[in-house]
């Protein structure tokens, strides 16, 4: 539900585009408005733009943000949105599309219209983090054990810092468990949540990007034990209310004064509002926020911790969060201490996105030129929208000065021959039936015959396969995006790959034989063929026979063994339905995952299992069948009906479909 960046998963694209494909609304009349903060009164050096950039003003901005947005929302079926943009200490323009409330008519209004923001939330955690390391009470570097009243597990004796909970960088295994919903029955604290369960963690902490709910929510419990208040309070008296943002608040239910300002839940502006989200992980994505309150929490972070006579961080803090970077692979976008970079253009962008199911949203902060941009959209959304306003609007106001083309090196052919193969994004599940998303959604990169490489998963905003050449030792550049491919090299072999627009968070793990999808995936296809094949001859067999009047032609201990074996193969076909049904669950709305689905879960283990003491079966029929006298066809279907059981115990087990826990 909360997520930040891409993942190259494919199959966690392909169902993320289930609850997030984009429709149509009227956009007629939107509300804006503009309100004024002084600047503080130290300018940052003015940097130089090419004689092509646009001037940024109110109304060059207004006027191209009117040529994007209705169409925007009309083709694509979109409730609402709202835009933001803030320029030295100011907010330049706040402006609302389509409706907060369709069947009321109710326009978004840029400085009251509260809009869910998913993961931006985590940039106020982390905010809150800062603020206490400047008063000594936290420490970046120190074992978050310090802080906690129950314990993380070590790996190979290491512990986690805040430091690389900012990073993403602590291990954890992805968790989807309990994560949100729209039933208040089922609503959990922040602190019941992250003490639920502890994800694995299976990664050494400080080396892998890994983006992480948990972590977040994790230091949003550290700031609530620290500072002897309750997250959502300790959030309201230090930074939202210094700040001015009365229309934000991270409580769920929204409190009686703001329900009335929050944009109804939509999937499709032409469909039924969907009821409000809940997010269990408090600290990394349950914000509810107005634009125009966005338009201050940026302008905070500008002008370094200053809004007016306001501060939320000191000068050197706010220059510390924003200046660290941690880096997976040399050469691509890193992250800073909570916020991910999206540079383009030579400009250094800081930001961070945000996703509920029906909500989404990204601020991008350009450090240079003390401009902000803030969007959400209401409505399923692939993100082609958002990328085409942040990437519009910072080629339209600053774009790139010109550059000589960078050259195709010599090593393109050898470097690249290094990556070819399949991956795994690195947040993943691997300790629980959840894993067989490492399998169905590998990302798959090929080489082309002019020695570019080919991502058949990293995409384009046209959803087409994108092309790289190598320019700098294990870098690639794709020229019609400008974005950078990148891998991790150690000791002569490859550790890990990502791109610009994941590498802050995700990077690419490439898959042992074992695991790899290029024969894992036709051999789960050919036994489920078997399978299928096997339930069906089964009943048309027998009503041939008695249409003939030709009794089973085997021995009546032979015929038990026939008949239990398609008994086996009509549950492992059950059992393949069971996972399928869970992954549809999955993909149409992570509200599903909860307590309540275990006893689903269950079930489909059940079947799992009485699959598995079928094999017994298959394998006594196999041997009657060549024991005994009969055809070629009997003995072949027969090895070949073993031989998709066997294929479905790999499965089974090196998938974890039958683990004995249900924390996922």
């Amino acid at each position: 539900m909360l997520h930040s960046s891409p993942s190259g998963s494919a199959l966690m694209k392909s169902l993320l585009r289930l609850f997030t494909v984009v429709g149509f609304v009227l956009s007629s009349s939107p509300c804006v408005a503009q309100i004024q903060i002084n600047p503080l009164p130290d300018q940052k050096p003015a940097v130089t733009m090419p004689l092509s950039a646009h001037e940024l003003t109110a109304a060059d901005a207004e006027a191209w943000l009117d040529g994007l947005f209705p169409y925007g929302l009309k083709k694509n079926n979109i409730a609402g949105a709202v835009v933001v943009v803030v320029k030295d200490g100011q907010v330049l323009l706040a402006k609302g599309y389509g409706y907060a409330d369709v069947a009321a008519k109710k326009p978004v209004d840029p400085m009251t219209t509260l809009f869910r923001v998913g993961s931006i939330s985590k940039t106020f955690t982390w905010t809150a983090v800062m603020q206490l390391v400047e008063q000594g009470k936290l420490d970046l570097d120190a074992d978050v054990d310090k802080y906690l009243d129950f314990s993380i597990p070590p790996r190979n004796g290491k512990p986690i810092t805040l430091r690389e909970l900012m990073t993403h960088t602590p291990g954890f295994e992805e968790t989807m468990k309990n994560l949100g919903g729209n039933d208040p029955a089922r609503l959990m604290s922040n602190e019941a949540w992250v003490k639920e369960w502890v994800p694995e963690r299976i990664y050494p902490p400080g080396e892998v990007s890994a983006y992480s709910n948990y972590g977040a929510a994790l230091a949003g419990y550290i700031v609530q034990r620290v500072s002897g208040q309750p997250f959502d309070d300790y959030i309201e008296q230090h930074i939202l209310q210094p700040l001015g943002m009365q229309h934000a608040t991270f409580r769920q239910p929204l409190p009686a004064s703001l329900a009335p300002d929050m944009a109804k839940s939509y999937a499709k502006a032409s469909e039924p509002a969907r009821p409000f989200e809940l997010v269990n992980a408090v600290a990394a994505g349950a914000l509810s926020v107005s634009g125009g309150d966005m338009a201050r929490f940026m302008i905070a972070q500008l002008q370094d911790g200053h809004v007016g006579d306001a501060q939320i961080l000191r000068t050197q803090t706010a220059q510390l969060m924003h200046n660290f970077t941690h880096s997976s692979v040399p050469g691509l976008l890193p992250i800073a201490l909570g916020f991910y970079h999206m540079d383009r253009n030579g400009q250094d962008i800081i930001g961070h996105g945000g996703d509920t199911e029906l909500f989404h949203s990204v601020m991008a902060l350009y450090l240079q030129q003390d401009v902000g941009v803030f969007v959400s959209i209401d409505g399923e959304d692939d993100g082609s929208l958002r990328r085409q306003l942040l990437n519009g609007f910072t080629d339209r106001y600053f774009p790139a000065l010109p550059q000589l083309p960078q050259p195709t090196l010599a090593s393109a052919r050898e470097h690249g021959a290094m990556l070819v193969g399949h991956y795994i994004a690195s947040r993943t599940a691997m300790s629980s039936f959840m894993s067989m998303l490492n399998l169905l959604g590998q990302s798959r990169i090929t080489m082309d015959k002019d020695g570019s490489l080919v991502t058949h998963d990293f995409q384009d905003m046209a959803g087409q396969p994108r092309h790289w050449r190598e320019v700098k030792p294990f870098v690639w550049l794709d020229d019609a995006s400008g974005s950078h491919l990148g891998a991790l090299i150690k000791d002569g072999k490859l550790r890990w790959i990502s791109y610009d627009e994941a590498a802050p968070v995700v990077v690419f793990m490439p898959v042992s034989g074992w695991q790899s999808a290029a024969w894992n995936l036709p051999v789960m296809y050919a036994a489920l063929v078997i399978f299928l094949l096997a339930a069906l001859l089964w009943p048309i067999a027998a009503l041939v026979r008695r249409h003939y009047r030709q009794p089973l032609a085997l021995s009546p201990q032979a015929a038990r063994w026939y008949r239990w074996s398609r008994v086996a193969a009509l549950l492992q076909l059950l059992f393949a339905a069971g996972w399928l049904f869970v992954l549809s669950r999955v993909a149409t709305s992570f509200s599903y995952l909860n307590n309540g689905f275990d006893v689903t879960l269950r079930l489909v283990q059940l079947t799992g299992v009485l699959a598995i003491i079928g094999t017994l079966a298959v394998i006594a029929n196999a041997g009657h069948a060549w024991r005994e006298p009969g055809g070629w066809w009997r003995k072949a279907n027969s090895t070949m009906l073993v031989l998709a059981c066997l294929a479905a115990l790999w499965f089974v087990f090196s998938l974890r479909l039958l683990c004995l826990h249900l924390n996922y």
